[in-house]
């Protein structure tokens, strides 16, 4: 029986989601506590890699079991004995066939960037405190949608097959609660390594006046990574959302 399981982690404390010989994964710390719990070895699939200090307020991952599961209690159990920066919200039966990154039909990364000091923002935020033209920066932002090629964007050797994204939303907002925090929110139906955080950065200098929204264009259409400005912080970056086709669902809460 295949399972999704639904949760978020802060990404401080670990070299990303994928698990690594050496430092400490999300995928590591969650497949060891399956494994204690339902006690055989467990193995998972998650929805797509994070990068080191990459958050995720919301992530996806499939495991396989022998047998049914009451997924209220492993929830409960799951949260017990995970390390705090690693929440568990939902495990849900699937389809025998539901993968966990390859059906997903859509994803959503929201970057956030903090432009007063903010002790409570420093491991959730890019501090940043040069002034930002944000009307020009949405302009930017809005180039991305007549693109769907962003190798400008694209991380060297990571082996992707194709650069081909296409964006259905990439747009700047302050933060109702805070508005000294801006907030970008970029949906897609996929995303390359690395490159929410280089066009972040990349708009970033268009609204502190170093590239115009036409340099910016160039730039998206040039397919060349070298023109694209350094890449924002990790810490920033948080998966958002993941959407799949409800008929993988086999449980009541679809």
């Amino acid at each position: 029986m295949r399972y999704f399981i639904e949760l978020s982690y802060d990404g401080a404390a670990y070299c990303g989601w994928q698990r690594q010989r050496e430092d400490p994964s999300v995928q590591q710390t969650l497949e060891q506590a399956l494994t204690t719990l339902l006690r055989t070895a467990t193995e998972v699939v998650g929805c797509g890699r994070t990068d080191t200090g990459v958050n995720a307020s919301y992530y996806v991952a499939h495991f396989d079991c022998d047998k049914a599961l009451d997924c209220k209690q492993l929830v409960y159990k799951l949260n017990l004995v995970l390390p705090h920066d690693i929440a568990v919200s939902a495990v849900r039966l699937v389809q025998d066939n539901a993968h966990a990154r390859f059906d997903a039909i859509g994803r959503e990364y929201t970057y956030y960037i903090s432009q007063r000091k903010n002790p409570f923002r420093r491991y959730s935020a890019w501090q940043y405190y040069v002034s930002l033209d944000v009307e020009k920066m949405n302009r930017a932002a809005e180039v991305l949608l007549r693109y769907d090629d962003f190798t400008s964007f694209a991380k060297l050797n990571s082996n992707n097959k194709t650069n081909i994204c296409h964006i259905k939303e990439a747009l700047w907002i302050r933060a109702e609660d805070d508005a000294n925090v801006l907030v970008f929110r970029i949906c897609a139906d996929r995303f390359l390594r690395n490159m929410v955080r280089a066009i972040v950065g990349t708009l970033v200098d268009v609204g502190r006046g170093r590239l115009t929204v036409e340099d910016f264009e160039h730039i998206v259409a040039a397919r060349d990574l070298s023109l694209s400005s350094a890449g924002a912080p990790a810490q920033g970056l948080f998966l958002s959302d993941v959407q799949y086709d409800e008929a993988l669902f086999c449980d009541e809460n679809q």
